[in-house]
């Protein structure tokens, strides 16, 4: 127990410096820290309201996952558009996460370490085991 208490914190700081890293790389966005552990960056607002979503309400999003390096894993078009309940649904960690933090027609880049995102296993295709992500979250407007 000892053993894989320390092993989790050697990963936790170990994926926190590549975050970091990948936020430098990334010279275009000034990325802000959440209380999760996770950075994000905002590519575009809306400026006309200021209307997070609440528990229940249903919101579309389109996403695309990268690994830190800005290689496409899963491009928008896989992924296609999505619509979910907030905190009613099952749903990545990562993308519960990021959509509290996005109004209709924000598009946000999130630098996840992999414990909201496939965690130690993987996806079993694409995603390796423990590996940190990138996502482009971009809330679709409210129909």
């Amino acid at each position: 127990m000892i053993n894989s208490a320390q092993r989790n914190k050697n990963l936790f700081k170990k994926e926190e410096e590549l975050l970091k890293e990948a936020a430098v790389r990334d010279s275009t966005h000034k990325f802000k820290i959440s209380k999760s552990g996770f950075l994000y960056a905002y590519t575009k607002t809306n400026t006309q309201t200021k209307n997070l979503p609440t528990e229940g309400e249903i919101v579309r999003f389109q996403y695309q996952i990268e690994d830190l390096n800005k290689n496409v894993i899963y491009s928008f078009k896989e992924l296609g558009p999505v619509e979910y309940a907030i905190d009613q649904e099952d749903l990545l960690p990562a993308l519960r996460e990021g959509l509290r933090l996005l109004q209709p027609e924000d598009v946000a880049v999130f630098l996840f370490p992999s414990y909201l995102c496939y965690s130690y296993q993987g996806d079993g295709q694409k995603i390796g085991i423990n590996q940190p992500l990138r996502f482009i979250i971009e809330r679709l407007p409210n129909n």
